[in-house]
């Protein structure tokens, strides 16, 4: 953008016929290329917590788990009918039987319908909204680059000013840490504001190592140990 300004400028300078750049030619192709650049709006960064959710797997299986049994208790026993087979001659010959055992099956039936719609309300009850927290995708660049330009640098500085020293990498918790010290001035004395920017440092970090793979774990740190103990670094082939 700044050589294509310098052409602009030079552009105008030429068709005023000036052997010189003048301040007001400049200014004008700052704007003619505030107006030409299309500005992509990109979408707020939303974080979910409790990615990792419980799920027992015990609603629509239970659900159909009691309606087969409720089928199999109903289809069970019911005098009176042709079951086909050797049960042919089983079949009862008085009207007065079959009637008084009918009623019985029914008061059964009733009986068996209510538990069979428990599983339902359980199920619906199980279903738990998970916290979502936004904030605009200036803000998520803004704290992301300021993370990464950070840890890049104590990469490079290393563990010494002697030549051919390791580089240090930081752990997650220091890399946090770091970054409120820099937001002192906002979090100022509210002990709110300052575990909801703990909270959203957290959150960015963790969608820069699982989603945007700029941050990486440092040998086999990802196995074991809390994640704010393990090392973190900036992927090697990232630009800042």
């Amino acid at each position: 953008q700044l050589e294509s300004m310098i052409r602009l400028s030079e552009a105008l300078a030429r068709l005023h016929c000036d052997d010189h750049i003048q301040p007001s030619y400049v200014r004008e192709a700052f704007r003619l290329l505030r107006k030409s650049i299309i500005h992509v709006e990109t979408e707020d960064v939303t974080f979910e917590e409790g990615d990792d959710g419980d799920d027992d797997g015990g609603g629509v299986g239970g659900t159909a788990a009691s309606h087969d049994a409720g089928d199999e208790s109903l289809q069970q026993n019911h005098p009176g009918e042709y079951h086909g087979g050797d049960n042919e001659v089983d079949a009862p010959t008085s009207h007065t039987s079959a009637a008084a055992t009918t009623s019985e099956d029914m008061e059964t039936t009733q009986q068996q319908q209510p538990p069979q719609q428990q599983p339902s309300t359980k199920k619906k009850s199980k279903k738990s909204k998970k916290k979502k927290t936004q904030i605009t995708f200036e803000q998520y660049e803004s704290i992301s680059n300021a993370i990464a330009t950070y840890l890049r640098s104590r990469e490079g500085d290393g563990g010494g000013e002697e030549e051919g020293s390791e580089p240090q990498y930081l752990t997650w918790g220091q890399a946090e840490e770091w970054y409120l010290e820099q937001c002192e001035e906002q979090i100022g004395d509210s002990m709110e504001e300052l575990d909801r920017m703990r909270k959203l440092t957290n959150l960015v970090i963790r969608r820069l190592i699982k989603v945007d793979r700029v941050l990486v774990y440092i040998g086999a740190e990802e196995e074991q140990g809390d994640e704010r103990e393990k090392k973190i670094a900036v992927h090697p082939n990232y630009v800042i």
